[in-house]
């Protein structure tokens, strides 16, 4: 039995929907604990590209995949998901459980999502506009509704009725919007259409989850998003409304911290970012957008392109000891096939001159110290024999490790399923 969480050790698209498909083979369930649809999971196999937001990557490869009590879940997004994924030949029958705990995203969460962001103006926080945030919000605050609230149509109309008039109240004073109130009658028969068609998935996911780990099945833990923008410990204000650490998937998914196993942590051989917020070794020039084309970073759930840079080793070492990683599988190496020279971030210059070769608390106002090392500047993409990687690029791996305190446990050279080099193929399920 082994239960493994995969976490981002940045500020997410590390690469994460991947090394769960690819893993998956020998999993016997995937579990999302903890983020909603603001997040996407990108998996190619052959010719084939799919884009996951809520559920599970294990999907493609029919693995049980389950949404658990941490995750909110904006149902219209989720029924269109699973559509598409049917379109493409991937039916979720039996394989699909939804937490009757998970939380729901409403009408409103959405709208005040936007709005919120427009009144802020230059100072927004960058969402993807989704709604994660309020949903999040309300559900700290106690006036959410769960998943499992629709079971009873009467109980969900009475809570239907109580929230609407109270945000139709935050739309017309708080917001001073002109938007067409929230409709009690409208919301009430979308919601019932909604249960009607994922009334099968409801579950108790975490009396599932933990009847798994009791017969010894393997499973994965599948997190959104990445290290730096978890709320307590990112690069807050800029950060998303869920813990992102690897601690989150006991509270997400209702298990107990003594039963995991491993936390493999999943980074890029450089780094980016979608949004707002402070990154140091963030590139503005050709550099950076040779990374940008190289890698075609652009977000799987918005479209934006993303902000690139060089690698951070001092991010990366607080991730490593934020999560207890245990192994690290690295992304996208072949996208820095054109380089001749590259960079690592070995230390901060602060504002008052002092040198820090640990993340401080803030990340405004620092000058990235710099290591550089000779690329290979030849092609890598697609080879999965590890004696065939260019003595640059191990030494660049091998740097890295050192740098950040965790053994390389993965090799993607490309963004196939089976452009992947796995060095330690059976420490994770032993």
């Amino acid at each position: 039995m082994a239960c493994v969480i995969i976490v981002g050790t940045q500020w997410g698209d590390e690469g994460k929907g991947k090394i769960v498909d690819l893993l998956t083979e020998r999993a016997d369930a995937v579990v999302r604990y903890q983020g909603g649809n603001n997040a996407g999971h990108t998996v190619m196999f052959g010719n084939k590209t799919f884009v996951t937001h809520l559920i599970p990557s294990g999907i493609l490869s029919k693995t049980t995949s389950i949404l658990g009590n941490g995750v909110v879940i904006d149902l219209a997004e989720l029924i269109k998901e699973i559509e598409e994924l049917e379109q493409l030949g991937i039916t979720v029958d039996n394989h699909l459980h939804i937490s009757d705990r998970a939380q729901l995203v409403m009408p409103w969460h959405k709208t005040f999502d936007r709005l919120g962001e427009e009144q802020k103006g230059k100072n927004k926080i960058g969402t993807t506009g989704r709604g994660i945030g309020p949903a999040y919000k309300d559900k700290i605050g106690r006036s959410g509704i769960r998943v499992g609230d629709l079971l009873d149509l009467e109980h969900f109309r009475c809570r239907l009725e109580e929230l609407v008039v109270e945000n139709n109240l935050l739309l017309e004073h708080l917001y001073k919007s002109s938007e067409k109130p929230f409709s009690i009658e409208q919301i009430f028969a979308e919601f019932t259409t909604f249960l009607k068609k994922l009334k099968p998935y409801i579950c108790d996911s975490t009396l599932l989850i933990n009847k798994l780990i009791e017969q010894d099945k393997n499973i994965l833990f599948e997190g959104a998003q990445g290290t730096f923008l978890d709320v307590d410990h990112g690069t807050y204000p800029f950060v998303t409304s869920s813990n992102t650490l690897a601690g989150g998937a006991c509270a997400g998914a209702g298990i107990g911290p003594t039963r995991i196993t491993d936390v493999l942590g999943i980074v890029k051989a450089y780094t980016t970012r979608v949004g707002s917020g402070p990154f140091p070794t963030e590139l503005f020039d050709e550099d950076g957008d040779l990374l940008r084309s190289e890698g075609q970073e652009f977000g799987a759930t918005t479209g934006r392109p993303r902000r690139c840079g060089w690698f951070d080793a001092l991010l990366v070492r607080q991730a490593v000891r934020l999560n207890g990683v245990t192994g690290m599988a690295i992304m996208k190496l072949d996208v820095l096939d054109k380089f001749e020279t590259l960079k690592i971030a070995v230390g901060y210059r602060l504002s008052d001159g002092e040198l820090s070769e640990n993340l401080p608390r803030s990340l405004e106002n620092i000058t990235p110290v710099y290591e550089e090392m000779p690329g290979w500047n030849c092609k890598t993409a697609g080879i999965t024999d590890y004696k065939k990687l260019p003595l640059e690029m191990l030494a660049y791996l091998k740097r890295l490790s050192e740098l950040v305190g965790a053994e390389v446990s993965i090799i993607s050279t490309g963004p196939k399923r089976e452009e992947s080099i796995d060095l330690n193929p059976n420490n994770l399920w032993n």
